[in-house]
């Protein structure tokens, strides 16, 4: 007889983000991008999902960025932060199944 087998995918797409609308209530609904400041050279680590609305990603110019939405807020990542929560995350997982792939360098290699 077949086993039902679940498969779950977790998209942690804007994940140092949503970290830091955790964190700081107050940036809640406002476009929020992780990264390189915008009057030095730097990159869009990660964004909200309202700052994706007017254009912005990861990996583009944090000067481009600031010209698509002059309003959003700009911070630091604090990857020790967003590494301990992803290790908390990958522990929750472990809980279900030992077959858990993590496909980011906060979270380690892929493990089976």
């Amino acid at each position: 007889m077949p086993q039902d087998r679940t498969i779950i995918h977790i998209d942690m797409d804007a994940y140092y983000a949503a970290i830091e609308q955790r964190d700081h209530p107050e940036l809640r609904g406002r476009a929020v991008i992780i990264g390189g400041s915008p009057d030095r050279r730097g990159v869009v680590a990660s964004c909200s999902y309202e700052a994706r609305q007017f254009g912005i990603h990861s990996a583009m110019p944090s000067r481009t960025a600031f010209r698509l939405c002059p309003q959003a807020v700009f911070l630091p990542a604090r990857f020790e932060v967003y590494r301990a929560i992803s290790a908390h995350i990958m522990q929750i997982f472990h809980t279900f199944t030992d077959l858990v792939e993590p496909l980011s360098r906060l979270s380690g290699s892929k493990v089976r």
